[in-house]
């Protein structure tokens, strides 16, 4: 830690306002400090003072503060000047910080340091990120969550069970004339089994923190003149989309943001679907296929009054699709309301009078976050997380899977190995393993002054 450099960044963010804070850490941090304040600075303590330039000239005063090392969030000695908030003024701090020896931090560099001096695992690391980037008090409980070791805890005890089976295989190796069965292979097969339950109830969750985070997107498909577009205005609560009676209307992909059980859901809104069309029409729909291709969700908008009529120009587009919501929209022009359907049927709307979009709205809710998602708030257990996540538990699971099949065919270093693939793949998501790469391009991501 020694021979690292100081760092300093402006911690606040871009603008003006009340408060600007400039943040160092390093070995020099102190002296830096001390020689913008001109007086020794106490460990914890907030200290008044005038920071004053390489003349003695003044250039502002507010508040000094200094965390020794290891007590700090990086590790390192920590010093931050918080004084007015103008970018002027904290470009004149900051350019004094650097004329006394500090360098300018690169993005994320100090939650990068925080990792290497343990203070953070990878996965919390990230999750300062995300906290900074919340959108709602939903996604910056659940990335709280994260930050204080939820979902690290999770892996890391994931992870020492798989170490503690691939060490019984291993060992198991060494008595290759034996049955496995006289070597503990009963207690180690039901071992890896519930490995697989909770490595599978991981993902799970995983994959609601990954939604939670990014947003869903969510894609409106259908037939010509279905009502796509008013739908889109209705879930938005403005006229975002051009709306006729004239079938073709929509010819190019329209996005809109709206938020769903605390969930930020992309809404794209596409050209009808059908057999022929001029060119430009033709090119709008390969736009929507093309859409398709990468949602997470299709919302399939009917016309309440034929629907059968419209599903065929769809099904084969949203083949592939992870999930499907089917609503029938124009309800106020049916002549009569049938039978409330199944809860799990299409839901019937009228985007016009406004008319079953609350039940839709719960739909969309469950599609979003799963009654799981919801029990998981409720419990306070729901945490952000990361495609690459998702994509290290997938990865875990199918060498898992793998091992159990080796395991079976009594093939003992087939095993061990696959074991070894799914204890490094966890191992990435908290840093366990080796990853200069992927450090260096988590935290590239970051904002300067983390």
């Amino acid at each position: 830690m020694a021979d690292r450099d100081t760092i300093a960044a402006i911690a606040t963010a871009p603008g003006s306002g009340g408060v600007g804070i400039i943040r160092l850490s390093g070995p020099d941090a102190r002296r830096v400090g001390e020689s913008i304040t001109g007086r020794p600075l106490r460990p914890r303590h907030a200290h008044h003072a005038t920071f004053r330039g390489g003349q003695g000239e003044v250039l502002d005063d507010g508040i000094a503060l200094y965390f020794a090392a290891p007590a700090s969030y990086t590790g390192e000695d920590v010093v931050e000047l918080q004084g007015h908030g103008g970018r002027a003024v904290l470009q004149s701090v900051l350019s004094r910080c650097l004329e006394l020896g500090a360098r300018m931090a690169r993005p994320g560099e100090f939650s990068e340091r925080a990792f290497l001096e343990g203070r953070l695992d990878l996965a919390q690391a990230e999750a300062v990120a995300d906290l900074i980037a919340a959108g709602d008090a939903r996604a910056a409980r659940a990335a709280r969550r994260a930050l204080d070791g939820e979902f690290s805890t999770r892996v890391e005890s994931i992870a020492q069970g798989l170490l503690e089976v691939r060490v019984h295989v291993e060992a198991a190796i060494d008595f290759a004339d034996e049955p496995l069965d006289t070597l503990g292979g009963g207690p180690l097969r039901s071992r890896m089994e519930e490995l697989d339950r909770g490595l599978a109830a991981l993902l799970a969750a995983a994959e609601r923190g990954r939604r939670l985070r990014d947003g869903l997107h969510a894609v409106i498909v259908g037939p010509p003149n279905a009502g796509k577009s008013s739908l889109l205005n209705a879930l938005a609560g403005r006229e975002r989309a051009i709306v006729t009676d004239v079938a073709g209307t929509t010819r190019d992909l329209l996005q809109e943001q709206v938020h769903v059980e605390g969930v930020e859901l992309t809404l794209v809104d596409t050209a009808g679907l059908r057999e022929g069309g001029d060119e430009i029409e033709r090119e709008g729909m390969r736009r929507a296929r093309g859409e398709l291709a990468r949602a997470d969700l299709a919302l399939v908008v009917l016309d309440a009054r034929d629907p059968e009529s419209g599903i065929a120009a769809v099904v084969d587009s949203i083949e592939g699709v992870p999930a499907t919501l089917v609503v029938h929209n124009k309800a106020d022009l049916l002549p009569r309301r049938p039978v409330d359907a199944a809860a799990d049927g299409p839901v019937l709307v009228s985007a016009r009078s406004g008319e079953g979009l609350d039940t839709l709205r719960a739909a969309l809710a469950r599609a979003v976050t799963g009654t799981e998602g919801v029990a998981a708030e409720a419990a306070g257990g729901e945490f952000t997380a990361r495609a690459r996540h998702v994509e290290a538990l997938r990865e875990a699971a199918s060498e898992l899977g793998q091992a159990r099949q080796w395991l079976a065919s009594e093939q003992l270093e087939l095993a061990a190995e696959a074991l070894r693939l799914a204890h490094d793949a966890l191992g990435a998501i908290t840093g366990r393993v080796d990853a200069d790469t992927l450090l260096g391009h988590i935290f590239s991501t970051f904002c300067v002054g983390k």
